[in-house]
């Protein structure tokens, strides 16, 4: 009987067959890497916004306080008042209000009421019709009220010459503390309102996420010879050149040493 040979022809097809595929996959290419996209105006954009500014020097600190000096050497802070009690009401009343609002309101109440005890006599009913138009007059009158009554019986009546002691009044933060101490006492504070924050921070002269950041970095890098009136500049910067919107670059004192960079100068 005739032995049969099985055929091997397809077993060595297969052995052969493997490194062709092994090589066919070595020398298939690697993808490229894609090419880095140049950064488009927007991204230039928000990276130069996003930028940590570069801190004023001590040079340039002097000179903008300089120019403001000498634009305007004795700056007036805007809110009238007859006496350190009525200033330091009227600041207590300009909380979210504007100064023009709150003279317009205090005209008539200071001609009747310009001590604790007038105010007292007044009563709150009394006090909160003079002072309605104002926003969150109510709770406004109530702490007018309240912190004549703590003045009279803590305080004999005067206004206290500690940040502490004003901060204990009703009504009365830090901002008040400090714009009463300036403006009735004569101290070097700074007071913080929403003009000097945002000066601050615009101009990368004491940027902070707080007020009171603000305020330390700005006592901090101003010369002491300018601290009397440095607060009054700053707020009068920010309510009439360094606006919220529309900052007046073209016209800003300092514009060759602010640091914002969508500045428009």
């Amino acid at each position: 009987m005739a032995k049969i040979i099985r055929s091997q022809r397809a077993d060595t097809s297969s052995v052969r067959s493997a490194p062709k595929k092994k090589a066919a996959r070595a020398a298939t290419p690697l993808p490229k890497r894609a090419a880095k996209k140049p950064a488009t105006k927007a991204a230039k954009k928000v990276a130069k916004k996003t930028a940590k500014p570069k801190p004023w020097t001590a040079a340039e600190v002097f000179e903008a306080f300089d120019r403001f000096r000498k634009a305007n050497p004795e700056p007036k802070g805007e809110l009238e008042h007859l006496n350190p009690y009525t200033l330091l009401v009227a600041v207590v009343l300009s909380a979210q209000a504007t100064d023009a609002g709150v003279n317009k309101a205090t005209r008539a109440l200071f001609a009747v009421a310009d001590t604790p005890q007038k105010m007292l006599e007044l009563g709150e009913d009394r006090v909160r019709d003079y002072i309605k138009t104002i926003g969150l007059y109510r709770n406004k009158a109530k702490n007018v009220i309240a912190l004549s009554e703590k003045l009279i019986a803590e305080f004999g009546g005067e206004v206290p010459r500690t940040r502490a002691e004003i901060e204990s009044l009703p009504g009365a933060g830090r901002k008040t503390a400090n714009v009463v101490l300036n403006m009735a006492f004569g101290e070097h504070t700074m007071a913080v309102d929403t003009h000097v924050f945002r000066v601050g921070n615009r101009t990368g002269l004491a940027p902070g996420k707080t007020p009171l950041e603000v305020e330390l970095g700005l006592e901090k890098v101003i010369p002491a010879e300018f601290m009397l009136h440095a607060h009054h500049w700053l707020i009068l910067h920010g309510r009439y050149t360094c606006l919220a919107r529309g900052p007046r670059c073209d016209v800003c004192l300092i514009n060759d040493l602010c640091r914002w960079p969508e500045k428009t100068v």
